[in-house]
């Protein structure tokens, strides 16, 4: 409990106080007797204490008891009921002089003002609403400048107690009820009972435009304005039912037998009783802090204490909402007022975690920008500390729910963050030091978030670490303490530590019981690394590699763009230096899935290919040594980007002669790769099929493959192409006669292939002319139709000469004049005597140096 007000006893008057009203400093008492005081309120400095001092006073006022008085400050008026009549006067007046009497309001036993001061032209004026309790009726009245308009009338159903203006609706306090009044259609709408004892005055206090405080019983009741049901805000219990309810932001004061008590409405607190008001009666609201208390005898002042001194009581009684309340009304400067409510602010969300209200504390953090790392550290659990004044705060349930309260608080604040959101003092980031700001609250973020998940719900923990800010060290050591090698291995790859993570995937992949187990950790991680890393690859391949070739050799041939993408050179350099086995299966790979077209690669597989074949070490079966056999000459024929010079260097010439005749071909040195066929393979068939596709596929024709063939048939001693290397090969024992009948046979098959006289040039002269009937008559049909085609050629060439020659003649035997008035279409220049031009199909004409830009 605190003092939020101060008594101040003013003054013992020798008449009986019968109405009382204020306004500013100055104080005015209607008495029984009908006489009419002013006072004015001074403050003693020594004392601190209000003191009055009489300005005006009219013995005479009223032959009758003044009943009630109300004072409009701006138009200096003065509303006054006596003798059931309600009259205005000049407040500033000596005597009080009368302006009007309300004629129409004899009978009355009560009124309501309603004054709203607005400014026009740098004058203030009220607009003032009046209401008027004549008998069953009521008189409502609109005012402005002095003058008061007859509005309307209202029947009631019995004489009102007590009333009070709202924004739309009238509250009206019978006997026996209250009663909502709509002003601008006059319906009424009824709230409930005053009291369910007849002996107590129902009593009505204006809480704000919309809404008022009525009293029922020993309680006062907050009803809202509706167009529908009325709404019951809050109840406000008091020891005895209250003669006058006064608000005064934010505290409302009861006035009880003898004294007067001070509560809030929300949150529902008391504060205080001020005693020693003997037998007073009356309770006006002069303004903010200032209220005056009347006895029929008696007045005091009741002031509002110092509102620092009020804050530092409340802040130790943990009334935030009170204090919050009162430094808004303080006279403090906006920025003070700002600095010192979020203060208060950050005290009750500290006060609602350690009520364990966390959720509601989390909130009021995130409403007030707090700094995050003050918020965090009300958890000393998430940093393992055991010494200090809040170790082990948190247990149990409590610390389960204290972080399930955090972590939306941090994703959310992670969130706005990310979006540039204010520092958390609330101001605006500042330049040059935002985006270090920013990237550290991002790291505590996210590392607390880290391990308020590890401690709730691990399921979240390798989401948040695909995209982390968390700190690489702290995290670590806390992933560690959990055993969470996985998520440890998405740590180091979103912070750039792949060494690490390698070396952890390596360790990890020897223990029987850890998730990691096994190569397939490795394998996919270093599939992911890329061209940058390629030593890193090399370097952790190894193992993988040597335990398991045909799963290693995936991490350079995956189906994946990353691996696709991996400088091959280097790549078939290591497995070269260290790998060897695993060269061919990678070439093949590379050159026939991924279509690889460079000679390093095609030269690289035959070599490795005719290594395989050749080397007397390699511990091969027969059947393979077959099988890559036929890889080698099947890739020896159908690739076109090796290089055969290159590779021809390297063949030995002691065997691969069927693979040496194929380079021999890609190289176009037809006669050696015959002879070897022939001459050393014995193979006369390979031979012509040899023919065959090189006669197809030759674009030199003075190169004739089967004259060659033939020559070496008939003269395997005299043929120069085996000289060189190929000098001391065995001859197969086939061809070692000449053979003048599979010549022949060659000639008549491909007759139309064969020049003749080429042909005839290495037949012998003892050939019977029987032999060559049929080669000479197909050579004479294809000379014969080549003849004719050449003559038809000719013919169609000579008639599309002709053709062009006419066209030629129609165009030249068209002119164009040209006058001094023409202009070239493109520049608009004429033409001058010696202008080169340009004639379109269409006509148009322009300069020949203009042609480019028509």
């Amino acid at each position: 409990m605190h003092e939020a007000y101060e008594v101040s006893h003013l003054l013992n008057a020798t008449v009986q106080i019968e109405a009382i009203a204020a306004f500013e400093n100055n104080l005015l008492l209607g008495t029984r007797q009908g006489h009419l005081l002013m006072y004015s309120l001074s403050t003693n400095n020594e004392e601190q204490k209000y003191q009055v001092h009489l300005l005006r006073y009219r013995k005479n006022f009223s032959k009758k008891p003044i009943q009630q008085i109300e004072v409009i400050p701006d138009e200096n008026l003065l509303l006054c009921l006596t003798d059931s009549t309600l009259a205005t006067y000049n407040i500033n007046g000596v005597n009080f002089p009368l302006i009007k009497t309300f004629e129409q309001t004899k009978g009355a036993s009560l009124f309501a003002l309603d004054c709203k001061v607005s400014s026009s032209n740098g004058a203030a004026s009220s607009d003032v609403r009046l209401c008027v309790a004549v008998r069953r009726k009521l008189q409502v009245y609109c005012g402005s400048k002095g003058e008061f308009k007859h509005m309307l009338d209202l029947n009631i159903p019995d004489v009102p107690k007590v009333m009070a203006w709202g924004l739309q609706y009238l509250c009206v306090g019978f006997k026996a009820e209250y009663t909502l009044y709509d002003v601008s259609d006059g319906k009424p709408k009824e709230l409930f009972p005053t009291s369910s004892s007849k002996s107590l005055e129902p009593t009505i206090s204006k809480y704000t435009e919309t809404s008022f405080l009525v009293g029922r019983d020993q309680t006062s009741v907050l009803i809202e304005e509706s167009n529908k049901n009325v709404d019951i805000k809050k109840t406000i219990k008091w020891k005895e039912a209250p003669l006058a309810v006064v608000w005064d932001q934010p505290f409302v004061l009861g006035l009880l037998q003898d004294q007067v008590v001070v509560q809030t409405v929300e949150p529902a607190f008391y504060i205080q009783s001020l005693s020693e008001l003997n037998k007073a009666r009356l309770m006006y609201r002069c303004k903010r802090g200032l209220i005056f208390v009347a006895s029929v005898g008696q007045v005091w002042c009741l002031s509002l204490v110092d509102i620092t001194k009020q804050r530092q009581q409340l802040l130790k009684d943990k009334q935030f909402q009170i204090a919050i309340e009162l430094t808004t009304l303080s006279q403090c400067s906006p920025e003070e007022k700002k600095q010192k409510i979020h203060s208060i602010q950050v005290l009750n969300a500290l006060e609602d975690f350690d009520n364990k209200c966390y959720t509601q504390a989390m909130q009021e953090f995130a409403k007030l920008n707090t700094d995050p790392a003050d918020v965090i550290k009300l958890f000393p659990e998430l940093d393992g500390r055991t010494d200090g004044e809040k170790s082990g705060k948190l247990k149990g349930k409590d610390l389960e729910n204290a972080l399930n309260a955090l972590i939306p608080y941090l994703v959310e604040l992670r969130r706005k963050i990310g979006k540039g959101s204010p520092e958390p003092n609330g101001s605006p980031p500042q330049e040059g030091t935002s985006q270090r700001n920013v990237a550290q609250q991002m790291e505590l973020i996210d590392t607390t978030l880290l391990k308020c998940y590890l401690m709730t719900n691990d399921a979240f923990v390798a989401p948040l670490l695909r995209l982390n800010n968390c700190r690489l060290e702290e995290a670590e050591k806390t992933l560690l303490q959990h055993g969470k090698h996985s998520e440890l291995i998405i740590l180091y790859q979103t912070k750039g530590q792949h060494t690490k993570a390698l070396q952890l995937l390596r360790e990890q992949a020897k223990q029987p019981d850890s998730s990691l187990e096994g190569y397939r950790g490795t394998k996919n991680y270093l599939q992911q690394l890329g061209a940058e890393h390629i030593n890193l690859i090399f370097n952790f391949s190894d193992w993988i590699l040597k335990e398991n070739p045909e799963e290693g050799l995936k991490i350079f041939t995956e189906d994946k763009i990353e691996v696709e993408n991996l400088p091959r050179p280097k790549v078939l350099d290591f497995l070269l230096r260290e790998h060897e086995s695993l060269v061919i299966p990678y070439l093949e790979h590379i050159i026939h899935t991924w279509n690889d077209t460079n000679p390093l690669f095609h030269d690289a597989l035959i070599n490795m290919y005719r290594e395989k074949i050749i080397n007397k070490k390699a511990n091969i079966t027969e059947e393979e040594l077959l099988h890559t056999k036929s890889k080698l000459l099947a890739f020896l024929e159908k690739s076109t980007h090796y290089t055969p010079e290159r590779v021809l260097l390297h063949f030995p010439t002691d065997g691969l002669f069927e693979e040496r005749a194929v380079v021999l071909g890609k190289l176009g040195r037809h006669e050696m790769a015959l002879a070897i066929y022939v001459l050393i393979l014995g193979d006369v068939e390979r031979a012509m099929r040899y023919c065959e596709n090189v006669s197809e596929n030759l674009k030199d024709k003075s190169q004739d493959v089967y004259v060659i063939l033939m020559k070496i048939l008939m003269n395997p001693d005299q043929i120069a192409a085996l000289s060189g290397p190929l000098a001391n090969v065995p001859r197969h024992p086939k061809t070692s006669v000449p053979d003048l009948e599979t010549a022949l046979d060659i000639l008549e098959k491909h007759a139309d292939k064969i020049s003749p006289l080429k042909a005839l040039a290495v037949l012998p002269d003892s050939v019977p002319l029987s032999r060559l009937k049929h080669f000479l008559e197909s050579s004479l049909e294809a000379q014969l139709t080549l003849k004719r085609r050449m003559q038809i050629l000719k013919g169609l060439l000579y008639a599309e000469h002709m053709q062009v020659q006419e066209l030629k003649h129609y165009h030249e035997s068209k002119s164009v004049v040209i006058n001094d008035y023409d202009v070239c279409q493109v520049c608009k220049k004429r033409f001058g005597h010696q202008s080169a031009f340009v004639r379109y199909p269409n006509g148009d004409i322009v300069h020949y140096s203009c042609r480019s830009d028509k």
